[in-house]
């Protein structure tokens, strides 16, 4: 794998980290600006609707460009919005900031996922892949971790300083070493018309994988969100022990993805039924078992693991299907990625509220459930159509066999 790819994983490091990290230190930033809790929140929401807006926005309006320059200005955007950030003592001038951010790094990974898949050969694009949303993954292991300690030793401006500096060597390797030109990895120029990579998302294919990648994130973020909230409620666990088990679940999910790199590209039709079914009864198996605290440390790390391997996985054959949209198709991948992050914890919020505690999880079941069926349901459909081409070919064979023993005229 090109070095440009690790680089290019730093920032989308420290992308997952600014989008996560606010959760750790959300208090200092309400009392250092005088602000509620519930309104500081908002820049939690901020990041995630820019995010889903920007993806497919940023991604059209630079399709024609240098992949060089385009990665480099949504970088320096974002690298910007953080020192503005951390210099400000205006909520709304910060909240600009973070929605800045979320265009800029919706953009960044948008853009970043398209030519990846265009620059390396088809039979290395989901390793590729896998070492790019790696940087996700690290961001949940480590990144908020740091963040959090940060922002509680040296204030949460720090935590932005941070993440500003940590994008700077990926800034460096962008500008160096980036495809100045569109093209795919044969060299030829991207010549597909926008309208026609819109077109692409009414391929049965496009939507049976977006629909199944949203599906699986929602379910992960669903339960994700509130382990803490299992963890200190119904498992008892301490709360110093939630960041331990938080770093548990991002380690298993650095296992997926690490799995899914390696064997996505040509295992991935039996990857996915498999993994699917086991992600599932992960799920409902924690729903059972969730004031046992041994169960609760040993599923954190198999459901990271299962639900990342699956969900890279689904994102890989996102912009496979989509190759009639080889600018556009990693547009699609950051929508059903962040769908899926801000629909899951929703549900989750409204199964507590319904259920209880126990209610995300049972969610996160049922939305699994609903991917399996999804995706048994288009199996069975594909079988079909196979065997109806196969027995009219078939069919074709034995009536032209026909036809040459026995001509027309020679039975007369």
């Amino acid at each position: 794998m090109p070095v440009l790819l690790y680089l290019l994983a730093v920032a989308v490091f420290a992308q997952g980290t600014s989008e996560f990290v606010l959760a750790g230190i959300l208090p200092g930033i309400a009392t250092d600006l005088d602000v509620s809790l519930g309104r500081a929140g908002l820049l939690t929401s901020a990041f995630a609707v820019g995010m889903v807006i920007g993806a497919p926005a940023m991604a059209a309006a630079a399709r024609r460009l240098s992949p060089r320059w385009t990665l480099t200005g949504f970088l320096a955007l974002f690298v910007a919005a953080h020192v503005v950030g951390a210099v400000t003592d205006s909520f709304v001038v910060l909240l600009a900031t973070r929605i800045a951010a979320a265009l800029a790094n919706a953009g960044f990974l948008a853009v970043a996922l398209a030519t990846v898949t265009r620059i390396v050969p088809p039979e290395r694009r989901t390793r590729a892949l896998a070492v790019i949303l790696g940087g996700t993954t690290l961001a949940l292991v480590a990144g908020v971790p740091a963040g959090a300690f940060i922002g509680d030793l040296l204030g949460w401006r720090a935590t932005l300083w941070a993440i500003a500096l940590l994008c700077l060597p990926a800034l460096a390797a962008v500008l160096a070493a980036m495809p100045t030109r569109a093209t795919g990895a044969d060299g030829a120029e991207v010549t597909a018309s926008i309208g026609g990579e819109l077109a692409s998302l009414r391929s049965r294919p496009v939507q049976l994988t977006l629909v199944l990648a949203v599906l699986v994130n929602a379910a992960t973020f669903c339960t994700f969100t509130y382990l803490a909230v299992i963890a200190t409620g119904p498992a008892a666990l301490p709360e110093r022990a939630v960041p331990v088990l938080l770093a548990v679940f991002g380690l298993g999910a650095f296992l997926g993805v690490s799995a899914a790199g390696r064997f996505g590209d040509r295992h991935w039709q039996r990857l996915i039924p498999v993994s699917a079914p086991l992600l599932m009864a992960g799920w409902v198996l924690l729903a059972l078992s969730i004031t046992i605290p041994a169960a609760l440390w040993l599923l954190a790390l198999t459901q990271g693991a299962l639900s990342f391997a699956l969900g890279s996985t689904l994102i890989a054959r996102v912009l496979a299907t989509a190759r009639d949209a080889p600018t556009m198709g990693g547009s699609f991948a950051t929508v059903a990625l962040n769908i899926g992050a801000a629909v899951g914890p929703v549900g989750g919020g409204a199964a507590i509220e319904l259920i209880g505690v126990r209610g995300p999880v049972i969610v996160s079941a049922v939305l699994v459930l609903l991917a399996v069926a999804v995706w048994s349901l288009a199996s069975v459909r594909h079988g079909a159509a196979v065997r109806r081409d196969q027995d009219e070919s078939r069919t074709s064979v034995v009536g032209a066999e026909r036809s040459r023993r026995w001509p027309r005229g020679a039975r007369s």
